[in-house]
């Protein structure tokens, strides 16, 4: 579970139930008019800018993997590709079938490496199942970011309306209160679910997009090494191309270490 993402929800809720708390109560912060026209108006609005097919596909998709994180890092990647090259240097590819592979996409990999298929083969097919997870999850994010987006515009919708309200019911000052509250109210909730939620799930998938388009190439490139009987050195070193410089430095001290040992 990616940790940040819901000590970053919760911490920003207590402190959100903390300032009102502060000068209040909950109850005074509650407006089922405010409710309709952010979360009514939002989802209007997101239907008309996406299909139907992207938001069953990108929502659940998106909030499933804001909140969790990849198994293995692309240090550990590189490590387990390169144990699987030794393995098929010894063994040939039917070594790989008593092997247990945790990560789905690599292991889709290996599989077709095991039945022999034609380099290009898993090429395309790999590469296709990549960019088809990568379009949902650009969709995720982007459909966040939408809400994000148009909620504190429905909020000031929500504000003229009971500004509107407010101005017509002048004579009557038992009305201003409540009018005022749902134009105040509903700002508030345009701005607190586009800065608290939606826009940082957006920002986050766009990290995980980012995290797993590196992920995947590198599984790419490892799969049709092996394929090719490289060495487990070679597959090492040419993997290594893919992590950040100083983690590379230090994977070559570990190795160098290895050796001296």
């Amino acid at each position: 579970m990616d940790l940040s993402t819901g000590l970053g929800l919760a911490f920003g809720g207590v402190v959100l139930v903390t300032l009102i708390l502060m000068g209040g109560d909950l109850g005074m912060f509650l407006d089922i008019h405010a409710v309709i026209v952010i979360f009514g108006g939002a989802a209007a609005a997101t239907l008309i800018r996406f299909p139907l097919s992207s938001l069953f596909h990108g929502m659940p998709l998106g909030m499933k993997y804001a909140f969790t994180m990849r198994r293995w890092t692309p240090r550990e990647l590189v490590d387990e590709i390169a144990n699987l090259a030794d393995i098929v240097r010894k063994k040939g590819p039917i070594g790989l079938e008593k092997v247990e592979i945790e990560d789905t996409f690599l292991a889709k990999g290996m599989r077709y490496v095991t039945d022999g298929y034609d380099a290009n083969f898993i090429r395309d097919n790999l590469e296709r199942d990549m960019d088809n997870f990568c379009a949902h999850l650009d969709e995720g994010q982007k459909i966040y970011r939408a809400i994000g987006d148009c909620a504190p515009a429905f909020g000031m919708v929500g504000t003229l309306i009971g500004m509107v309200q407010m101005f017509a019911n002048m004579t009557d000052p038992s009305k201003l209160g409540p009018y005022m509250a749902v134009a105040l109210l509903a700002t508030f909730y345009g701005a607190a679910v586009s800065n608290l939620f939606c826009l940082p799930i957006a920002d986050k998938l766009q990290l995980k997009l980012h995290d797993e388009q590196i992920s995947r190439s590198l599984i790419i490139d490892g799969v049709l090494m092996i394929r090719d009987s490289k060495s487990p050195m070679l597959v090492r070193e040419m993997l290594l191309a893919y992590l950040p410089e100083k983690h590379r430095h230090a994977d070559e001290e570990e190795a160098t270490e290895a050796a001296a040992a």
